[in-house]
């Protein structure tokens, strides 16, 4: 059984497939929830569906304790963490704990989403016609969804300008491009420490989408000896057999 079960995580049948997308979807629903509810009040319908997605994510944790080889680097790593955070903020109101705002940090969950990679370019053509740029924007994404989720569980209800989600995102994207309109501000030392790693790394993150979109390192052109398709935009010969390539180049003016 345990077997059957790891075969679904990382096995290549039509079956494993299935079901790692069905894992992706339920994380991007979990992710949608937790943004919509954060502009409502938290009510009992909010508190029942809460319960159904902790018990899901509990029964999935467990699957993957259950078939991982080596369990004590599965908790240490950071998405573990998260999910186990996630697990109990979801659960917290049937205990009457106000851990609600916890499941922002659900949005960590994305970078388990990273493992799909390969599986994505085999199904997909613009996935591999367009990896970096594909990998690029998951960078930049899974940043601004972590300190969107960070900035909204530190500063609600403490500060009055974040009062969902779209607010915290509104501050993120502004920090993140230096634009900085001051409507919006994150007292304390906390606040100012979570603007300067937004504004560090995510003005980093955002420079490589541009570079990927606008000036790649990479152009495909296929080895006809070995077949390697990826290639440094001014190579001469193949990295990999040593074959004379024949890149198109815009020239010198």
């Amino acid at each position: 059984m345990r077997n059957k079960v790891r075969a679904l995580y990382v096995g290549e049948s039509d079956a494993a497939h299935r079901f790692r997308y069905a894992v992706l979807i339920f994380d991007i629903v979990t992710i949608l929830f937790v943004i919509a509810t954060s502009f409502t009040d938290h009510g009992p319908m909010v508190e029942a569906v809460d319960a159904v997605f902790g018990v899901v994510i509990l029964v999935e944790f467990g699957l993957r304790v259950w078939i991982s080889t080596n369990r004590m680097r599965l908790f240490t790593r950071l998405t573990t963490i998260a999910d186990l955070i996630a697990i109990v903020s979801f659960l917290a109101p049937l205990a009457g704990e106000g851990l609600g705002f916890l499941r922002v940090l659900r949005t960590l969950r994305l970078l388990h989403t990273y493992h799909l990679g390969e599986q994505l370019k085999r199904d997909f053509p613009y996935f591999r016609q367009h990896g970096d740029v594909v990998l690029a924007v998951m960078n930049l994404g899974v940043f601004i969804f972590v300190m969107t989720g960070l900035i909204y569980a530190t500063q609600y209800p403490r500060n009055p300008q974040i009062q969902n989600y779209a607010d915290a995102l509104y501050f993120t994207v502004t920090a993140l491009t230096t634009t900085g309109f001051g409507d919006i501000t994150l007292p304390g030392t906390l606040g100012r420490m979570i603007s300067v790693v937004v504004m560090l790394f995510g003005i980093t993150l955002f420079l490589r989408l541009v570079q990927v979109l606008f000036r790649p390192n990479k152009v495909r052109c296929e080895c006809e000896t070995c077949g390697l398709i990826l290639h440094d935009a001014d190579a001469v010969h193949c990295k990999h057999c040593g074959s004379v390539m024949n890149i198109k180049t815009e020239g010198v003016t």
